[in-house]
Parts: C-alpha cells; sequence; structure tokens
C-alpha cells in the first residue's frame, strides 16, 4: 500500500541533499521546494510511472532501486537502466512519460507535481542548471551503455554491470536488484551465459556469492580490467 506524506521540513533531513538535484540550493530555495514536494513510500514491484501517460509527476530517488522500462513492439520488457538513491526520474517540461519506473526493492521518492516543479526551476536558474547536469551525465551513461551492448564480449558486459550496479549502489547493500534473468536481459545475453559467468568469476576469486542476488566484489581491480 502506498503512503504518501507531507512532513514540515523533510528537506533539511533528506539523507541525499548533498547528492541530488536540489544540491545546490540556498535555505529559502529549499523551503519553497520542501513546500511543493511529498514523501512517497512505495513497496518492491509497485509503479510509480506508466509509459506514455501524461506526465503528472517528477521524482527525486531517497532509497531503494527503481528500474526504467520500456514495452517492444511484441509486448516484451526491455529494462533501460536502473536509478539509485538521488537519482531523478520523470520528465520535466515535457508532456508524456518516455519510460515506465518500477520500485525493484522498498524505496522512498520525493514527488512532486510536474506543473509545481516546472515553475519553480524556471524561477531557480541553480536548479535548472542542475538538471541539464543531470541530462547530460544521463547522456554519457547512455552512450557506454550502447558501447557495453554493441562491443564488449560477454565477460566484459557482465563485469562493467558488477562494477558499475557496486558503485551507484548504497555502501551498505551487496544485493543485486534484478535477476540473474533480467540480468541476461538487459545485457543481452542468455541466462545459462550469466549464470557460468558468475560461476567462472567465483572460481577465480573476482566475486563472493553468498546467495542467487548477494554478490561481493573481491578484486575490484582485476574486475575492471576484465571489464575492458
Amino acid at each position: 500500500m502506498t503512503d504518501v506524506t507531507q512532513e514540515a521540513h523533510f528537506c533539511q533531513a533528506c539523507v541525499v541533499r548533498s547528492r541530488a538535484i536540489c544540491a545546490d540550493l540556498d535555505q529559502d530555495e529549499i523551503q519553497v521546494l520542501n513546500s511543493i514536494g511529498r514523501r512517497r513510500n512505495l513497496a518492491a514491484g509497485e509503479q510509480l510511472l506508466w509509459e506514455g501517460d501524461e506526465a503528472i509527476i517528477v521524482a527525486n530517488v531517497v532509497r531503494g532501486v527503481l528500474k526504467l522500462s520500456t514495452q517492444t513492439s511484441d509486448g516484451k520488457e526491455q529494462i533501460l537502466g536502473l536509478v539509485y538513491p538521488s537519482d531523478f526520474v520523470g520528465r520535466p517540461f515535457g508532456q508524456i512519460t518516455p519510460y515506465g519506473v518500477q520500485a525493484l526493492t522498498e524505496a522512498e521518492v520525493c514527488i512532486f507535481q510536474r506543473t509545481d516543479f516546472d515553475r519553480f526551476a524556471r524561477e531557480h536558474p541553480r536548479l535548472e542548471h542542475k538538471l541539464l547536469e543531470r541530462t547530460l551525465k544521463e547522456l554519457d551513461r547512455t552512450r557506454r551503455w550502447m558501447l557495453l551492448l554493441g562491443r564488449m564480449t560477454a565477460e566484459q558486459k557482465l563485469a562493467s554491470f558488477l562494477l558499475e550496479t557496486a558503485e551507484r549502489a548504497e555502501p551498505s547493500s551487496l544485493t543485486m536488484p534484478l535477476s540473474r534473468q533480467q540480468i541476461a536481459d538487459v545485457l543481452g545475453l542468455t541466462i545459462e551465459t550469466v549464470s557460468r559467468l558468475f560461476s567462472k568469476m567465483k572460481m577465480e576469486g573476482l566475486i563472493d556469492l553468498q546467495s542467487r542476488r548477494q554478490v561481493a566484489i573481491l578484486r575490484p581491480a582485476e574486475l575492471a580490467v576484465r571489464a575492458g
């Protein structure tokens, strides 16, 4: 069940504020942003945004991992990427939501009505600048992802995925946000190949598999070499 709450000063207590799009705002601007935002808790599997719907809300991720996905022409889901704490989702200044957003784990997001957020961003250039920075970083990440899918070997793909997940996930978590089948789909591999590579990396001492989803990276420098 979704829990939507309004808190008096949740921006001041936000654990990702220093990394989020609002990081450069002063105290007065934070108070204004606080007045138009709401915290929302999501259960694992709960949908936040639907592809093709009117862009009503945008959100900043405070806790948890969510996936971005689209539907292919034959009705299959294609995962486009993952979002982590401090990431921003939704389409500011747009009319249509370009992808679906679903929680992979229990999550907490700070949501804004898109029209309210657009108005605030236009009136506060520092936030607009931060949005532009985020957009360019996402473009760079997308280009790297295209390289990963198009040019790398299967082992390079999985090694790159593990390193990026470890870099962007919360420090206390070694839990993979995707199942092995989902990892295979994201990387354009078969589940058999992914499972074989996990076992190979474990045998070589690069990682430790504590469970189907618990992965500890033991030798990150050597894994980076494998990633190319």
